[in-house]
């Protein structure tokens, strides 16, 4: 079987719903959203690549039945989610849009190769939902990144190498903040805040510094790329300009322009991620002025 994007077709009596919860308010979904994850015979909440807050769950929960949590392992080695969706209509709920993360395409192959019907109920995603709302141009967005924490010591710097290389090219870029603390998947979220950005920015920056002189240069690629990379070491990380934009698409939406040195003094909210702008037209100069 084939995985299907909604078109208003009937549900199947057995398989698997993907359903997009959007960004973080149950008023956020849509309503052909709702009405799959209720008639579901069930219903698992994918709690590890965001989460919405517990009093909106409930409401969720009370609306269409009950939910329960599930981890990375069980949507990475779904053998328990697929067995259940060969005799049972299996909704997952996922934070935002069902297929902006890789591991729930994944998961829609595997369900296509293990002969599971599955269906996609689209949400309102935060990469979508940050361009217009800080107001910068979604054409000059490039490759977005996900600042993650030090795992028990361990720094990964491509986190700036992208924002370094979408920098040197005049592009913006969009940053998801970790909420996993253990690098593991399998609980104990702890979304990252603004505060924690910026320590994780600056191990990474000093890990990058530290390993210029080995970074490959033999191909035009890599040689961009070490440019890109030199060229962002030398400014001052502390002034380098970031939009802090916290619970975007809830009520409490906050959206502030700052640098990266005070970053530590913003609280930011329940769920935040970073957008570090490059050279902005008059317009969305404009548009940023709002948020100081």
């Amino acid at each position: 079987m084939t995985a299907k994007h909604n078109t208003n077709s009937p549900l199947p009596s057995a398989g698997l719903l993907l359903i997009g919860m959007g960004p973080g308010r149950l008023s956020g979904m849509s309503l052909e959203a709702l009405e799959a994850a209720k008639a579901a015979d069930a219903r698992r909440y994918e709690a590890y690549t965001a989460l919405w807050p517990q009093s909106e769950l409930d409401a969720l929960e009370a609306s269409v039945g009950p939910i329960e949590k599930v981890m990375r392992p069980e949507v990475e080695q779904p053998d328990l989610l697929f067995e259940l969706a060969q005799t049972s209509l299996v909704a997952l709920l996922v934070v935002g849009d069902p297929l902006q993360a890789t591991t729930h395409v994944d998961l829609q192959l595997q369900a296509a190769e293990a002969g599971i019907e599955c269906m996609v109920f689209h949400g309102v995603s935060i990469t979508t939902l940050v361009t217009g709302a800080v107001g910068l141009s979604n054409y000059k967005f490039g490759r977005q990144t996900t600042l993650t924490y030090p795992y028990g010591g361990w720094v990964a710097t491509s986190p700036l190498e992208v924002i370094a290389a979408n920098l040197h090219q005049n592009l913006h870029t969009l940053a998801l903040l970790d909420l996993d603390p253990t690098g593991e998947g399998i609980g104990h979220q702890i979304p990252m805040k603004p505060a924690d950005a910026v320590v994780s920015l600056r191990l990474m920056w000093v890990k990058l510094a530290e390993g210029m002189e080995h970074m490959p240069r033999g191909n035009a690629l890599d040689a961009m790329r070490y440019e890109a990379c030199a060229s962002l070491l030398e400014r001052d990380l502390e002034e380098v300009a970031v939009v802090v934009c916290a619970d975007m698409g809830t009520g409490q939406q906050r959206i502030t322009t700052t640098t990266v040195g005070q970053l530590d003094s913003i609280d930011g909210g329940r769920l935040n991620s970073l957008v570090f702008p490059s050279k902005p037209s008059e317009v969305e100069e404009k548009a940023l002025l709002r948020w100081h």
